[in-house]
C-alpha cells in the first residue's frame, strides 16, 4: 500500500468559447474541501500559447498537480501534462488527442448524422458559436439566463488552436480520469468514450450537457478528487 499523501494542488484549464470564470462552482467545492486550486486563463488563440500559459501556472504550484481540462482544454492538458509536476489528468468531456492529432483531427471523425456544433464561419482567424443556438448546443442543462450570459460573453477561439498538434500525449505516461457527458451536443458521447478508452482513463458517465462543469460542479469536483486520491 502506498504511503504517499494525496495530491492537494489542482489546476483547471478551460476550453474554447469560454474563460476560466466558468470553473467557479468547481473551484468553490474543491477549495472548501481543502485543495489549492488555480485557474488558467487561456488566450485560446493557439495550442502552443495555451500550453505555455498552463505550464506557467503548473510551475507556480508548491507540489504535485492534478491537471484538469474541459473540452478543448483536454488538448491543452494532453500536451502540458508532460510537465514533471503533473501527477494525473482529469478530462471533463474533453478532447484527448494522440501524438500528431489535433482538435480538428478528432472533430473530422465525429458522426455526420448527429448534432453538429453551431460554429459560425471563421472571421479574422477566430470562431464563435451561434448565440441563438448556444444554450441548446453548449449549455442545455444551465439556467437560461446564465446560458444567455455565456453566449453573450463568448471568448473568440482561434482557428489556429484547433489545428495545433500534440507532440507528446501525457495520457500515455500519466493516469487519467474522464467524465463522459451523455447529453453532450458539442463532443458526441461515443467520441468521448472512444477517447477515454484509448487513454485508459477511469471513466464516469453523467447525464449532462457540455457545460457540466457549470451545471453540476459537485460531480466534476468529485471526479477530480478521485484523481487526487489515487
Amino acid at each position: 500500500m502506498s504511503t504517499e499523501a494525496p495530491v492537494r494542488n489542482v489546476v483547471l484549464v478551460h476550453g474554447g468559447f469560454v474563460d476560466g470564470s466558468g470553473w467557479q462552482g468547481v473551484y468553490n467545492v474543491l477549495t472548501r474541501d481543502g485543495y489549492n486550486v488555480s485557474v488558467v486563463q487561456n488566450p485560446t488563440l493557439s495550442l502552443q500559447g495555451d500550453v505555455a500559459a498552463t505550464r506557467q501556472i503548473i510551475e507556480q504550484q508548491p507540489g504535485p498537480v492534478v491537471l484538469v481540462g474541459h473540452s478543448y482544454g483536454g488538448a491543452v492538458i494532453t500536451e502540458a501534462g508532460s510537465h514533471d509536476k503533473v501527477a494525473a489528468l482529469s478530462y471533463i468531456c474533453a478532447f484527448a488527442p494522440d501524438a500528431g492529432e489535433s482538435v480538428n483531427t478528432l472533430i473530422s471523425g465525429f458522426p455526420k448524422d448527429g448534432p453538429q456544433p453551431p460554429i459560425l464561419p471563421p472571421a479574422d482567424g477566430v470562431l464563435f458559436l451561434d448565440r441563438e443556438k448556444f444554450h441548446e448546443a453548449f449549455a442545455g442543462d444551465v439556467a437560461p439566463d446564465e446560458a444567455a450570459f455565456m453566449a453573450d460573453s463568448q471568448v473568440p477561439w482561434g482557428v489556429e488552436a484547433l489545428g495545433g498538434t500534440i507532440s507528446n500525449p501525457a495520457w500515455r505516461t500519466k493516469p487519467a480520469w474522464y467524465l463522459i457527458t451523455t447529453q453532450d451536443k458539442m463532443i458526441p458521447p461515443a467520441a468521448q468514450r472512444d477517447m477515454s478508452q484509448r487513454a485508459r482513463a477511469t471513466a464516469t458517465e453523467v447525464a449532462a450537457s457540455h457545460s457540466v462543469y457549470v451545471s453540476q460542479p459537485a460531480m466534476v469536483a468529485n471526479l477530480i478528487e478521485q484523481a487526487t486520491a489515487a
